[in-house]
């Protein structure tokens, strides 16, 4: 079982690995922060990580059709809770708003006329929020016939590994993946990144090779936690069961 890395033996093995001199080298602390970003954000894309889905809860306003929810990099789901009114999801009703695009919700419904219990929702606009976190704008149809809670279920960025966030659920559970992307940025720090004037064009790719072979096992890892696995189930595949069960 991994005992995982916390940020200060994280910081301790990286720099032993790129031979920087010490922890306290100033260059090697410059770009501690970039690199495990670096790092961090290619597992979160490469593995869509369960780990990060969360959930939070928003109100839709009466003959509005627009809602901004914070904190969300990707929107899964949007359920409208019923009755009106009801602001605890678990003691109302849920109902699934059914994606779609903007130009059909303007399309069946103009204005707020048709005012009802909404049934869609499209993507509209994305920004920073004042450049604290990911504002997500959507836009819901028919217009709102009266005040809905509704339940958002989505992706969120976790908090970065740092001196202040001394472990995260990647630097406990994925540290082989974290200390290899760390070393495919620590390549391009050293100018080891291509084979052009650089001392060993081979160091990025021997790493970026065993990133890639660490990511599979991962990425299978992450399928069964979901039921994503061998014919939707949480089991590893089995070569020698390669017909589905009947």
């Amino acid at each position: 079982m991994t005992t995982g890395l916390t940020y200060a033996t994280y910081q301790t093995q990286v720099a032993e690995l790129a031979i920087v001199q010490s922890t306290s080298d100033t260059n090697f602390q410059a770009i501690l922060p970039a690199m495990i970003d670096y790092a961090e954000l290619r597992i979160i894309r490469d593995l869509d990580l369960l780990s990060t889905v969360s959930s939070s809860t928003a109100l839709l306003s009466i003959s509005t059709r627009q809602v901004s929810l914070p904190g969300f990099v990707t929107v899964q789901q949007i359920n409208v809770i019923t009755p009106a009114g009801t602001t605890n999801p678990d003691i109302g009703t849920r109902n699934p708003l059914t994606p779609t695009t903007k130009e059909v919700l303007d399309m069946l419904w103009r204005d707020v006329s048709s005012a009802a219990q909404p049934t869609r929702f499209a993507p509209f606009n994305q920004s920073t929020g004042g450049g604290v976190q990911t504002q997500n704008t959507f836009l819901v149809g028919p217009f709102p016939d009266s005040t809905y809670t509704i339940e958002v279920i989505g992706t969120q960025r976790p908090a970065s590994l740092s001196a202040t966030t001394t472990q995260t659920f990647i630097s406990q559970n994925l540290p082989d993946l974290m200390i290899m992307a760390s070393m495919v940025y620590i390549s391009a720090y050293q100018r080891n990144f291509s084979g052009m004037a650089s001392n060993d064009p081979n160091m990025p790719i021997s790493y970026e090779e065993q990133y890639q072979t660490l990511l599979k096992g991962a990425g299978v890892e992450e399928a069964r936690k979901k039921f994503q696995a061998a014919a939707w189930s949480s089991m590893s595949p089995a070569p020698a069961a390669t017909p589905t069960r009947g």
